[in-house]
């Protein structure tokens, strides 16, 4: 080994390799390297405090408030009458045309107060619960597949003439039928920029065959009379959206709705729902305005980190990328960089939208566009605040703290031993869940698709599942299937699981006891600036070592001394002892 370079002082690095012995590292000045980190901490708290103002300062409580009172209208009516059904009990096209005419009008068109008084709106609008100003007119659409669009077993053939597939996109009917001379009998492509629509039995796309509501109930009733009479719905129906939007000012939130009804090939209903509540308009009262500032503030935190981030990867090429912390800071910047676009391009249309619907109230104004988008946003700075916190907790700042330090160990040495198992334990588990769904699929919903049988099977181990389920199933394979997970999954896998770490933490921590932690706190650095801050300005004395020295004189060596190795000090002072002897 070549000696240590005039000057230097070889340091030993505490962190372990993964076979889990230390590795060295280059030297380095303690005090100055923390400073410098601690300075970068500083900072980036400062970067994730503004972040978490923008973040938390565009919800609020009041969205739930405001999606649970709309589903109340429309899903679960509070009706006595049982032609005034929810749209959640809609069990088949029948039922569709009862909710449409019953609860469907009568949550659209609040008319009158509760004293039976008449309500004389301004431009004759609509107010849901007397507070939330319904946005236009509702649209109502419809998506269809075309006849012998599937294949008929010779056996049936003679007996069987029409044949309804599954909806998809080569299987769409855009032919017009019935009274082709109304828009609602014509078909109608919808805007490119729309998102599809993810149901329970298919992907369906936008555009159909729409028709709007006026605006008074009753030229509604008439309107919807008049189509289920002339049989708007066909046995080629796939699927039904009721999409309207509202706006509270109290709140200033936009809830946007959309009510969706499959008709699948089987036969039946299957409904779903969605509620957004967004806020759109982002700047009205003073509080909105303060966190614009922050929004500006975040701006050039994002610009100077991508500056910097440049200047990394000019001087280190591509060593830069071969270090796994420098992409999470690239998909950081990133997701940032989509969030400020996406604002932007949120302000601009939803002003322009607003202008449009202003000068015709008696059309439908598409936010579903902008609150789907504005969903996708919240995931998406959701996902950056969670990156950014376990950036500043977890992995940047890790070596400060020895407790980290040790978990970092930990996880590095039984690295290989976890993949695995890991392979191990998902090959057993799938295995049971390929078993689950093959016999309990047909019968059990918990175990109706393979997703949710690795879902349901999470639950097993969490204890959250209905034994009783399975076993009305099949009294064999059931309890078969359920004890025998159990005890593999849970009881011989999880707790293997479970000694691998504990056996590397063991290690690495008998390697910590036996190798003292040398880094230089952080405390310790605080506490030092703090005194001398004190002594500057005569607030206390300087400290004296008890032999009467300086003890900032003696830092250095102490310093020095703290950063050797115990081997390397035991052979400086095996060296110090030959140079004295005669």
């Amino acid at each position: 080994m070549e000696p240590a370079a005039a000057g230097q002082t070889p340091v030993l690095d505490v962190g372990l390799s993964g076979s889990g012995a230390p590795r060295p590292r280059p030297p380095w000045s303690g005090e100055q390297e923390l400073k410098s980190a601690l300075l970068e901490l500083v900072v980036y708290i400062a970067f994730l405090t503004i972040l978490c103002i923008v973040t938390f300062g565009m919800v609020s409580t009041d969205r739930y408030y405001l999606n649970k009172v709309m589903s109340h209208v429309f899903l679960e009516p509070s009706s006595e009458d049982a032609n005034n059904r929810g749209f959640k009990n809609i069990q088949n096209k029948d039922d569709f045309w009862k909710f449409a005419e019953g609860t469907l009008l009568d949550g659209l068109y609040w008319n009158k107060w509760y004293s039976n008084n008449t309500l004389n709106f301004q431009n004759n609008n609509s107010h849901i619960y007397y507070e939330n100003l319904l946005l236009g007119v509702a649209q109502i659409r419809q998506l269809k597949v075309r006849n012998n669009t599937c294949f008929i077993h010779s056996y049936f053939q003679n007996v069987l003439e029409d044949c309804y597939s599954e909806y998809s996109y080569g299987a769409e009917d855009t032919s017009d039928f019935g009274l082709g001379s109304s828009p609602e009998w014509q078909y109608s492509s919808g805007p490119s920029f729309s998102p599809w629509h993810w149901g329970y039995v298919g992907l369906y796309r936008s555009g159909g065959f729409i028709f709007t509501l006026p605006k008074s109930k009753q030229k509604s009733m008439e309107k919807l009379i008049f189509l289920r009479h002339n049989e708007w719905l066909t046995q080629g129906t796939r699927v039904i959206f009721i999409d309207f939007s509202t706006y509270n000012a109290n709140v200033n939130l936009f809830c946007i709705i959309r009510l969706v009804a499959e008709f699948p090939a089987t036969g039946g209903a299957l409904t779903s729902s969605q509620f957004y509540s967004v806020k759109l308009l982002r700047y009205v009262t003073y509080r909105d305005y303060l966190l614009a500032s922050c929004e500006i503030a975040f701006c050039c935190f994002i610009l100077t980190f991508i500056i910097r981030e440049a200047i990394k990867i000019v001087k280190l090429k591509k060593e830069y990328f071969k270090n796994a912390w420098n992409w999470l800071e690239m998909l950081l910047l990133v997701a940032s960089l989509l969030a400020i676009a996406f604002n932007i391009y949120r302000t601009v249309q939803v002003s322009l939208l607003m202008e449009k619907l202003l000068s015709n109230d008696c059309v439908y104004p598409d936010f579903y566009f902008l609150a789907y988008w504005q969903v996708l946003y919240d995931n998406m700075i959701a996902v950056t605040i969670f990156f950014a916190w376990l950036k500043v907790l977890v992995f940047k700042y890790i070596n400060l703290s020895k407790t980290m330090t040790q978990l970092s160990s930990t996880l590095s040495h039984c690295a290989k031993d976890i993949i695995g198992f890991a392979t191990i334990f998902f090959i057993v588990f799938f295995a049971y869940a390929q078993l689950g769904y093959l016999v309990f699929g047909s019968q059990v919903e918990e175990f109706s698709t393979f997703q949710n049988c690795i879902f349901t099977q999470f639950r097993i181990v969490l204890g959250d599942f209905e034994f009783e389920a399975i076993e009305t199933v099949n009294r064999i394979l059931g309890p078969l299937y359920f004890i025998t997970f159990v005890f593999f999954v849970f009881f011989l896998l999880l707790n293997m699981f479970l000694a691998i770490i504990n056996d590397a933490y063991s290690e690495v921590k008998g390697d910590f006891e036996v190798m003292p932690y040398q880094r230089l706190k952080l405390r310790d650095l605080i506490r030092k600036c703090c005194n001398k801050a004190l002594v500057k300005l005569r607030l206390k004395k300087p400290e004296m070592h008890p032999a009467g020295k300086n003890l900032e004189r003696n830092f250095q060596p102490l310093k020095e001394s703290l950063f050797l190795s115990f081997p390397l000090k035991v052979a400086l002072m095996n060296r110090a002892n030959c140079s004295n002897q005669p």
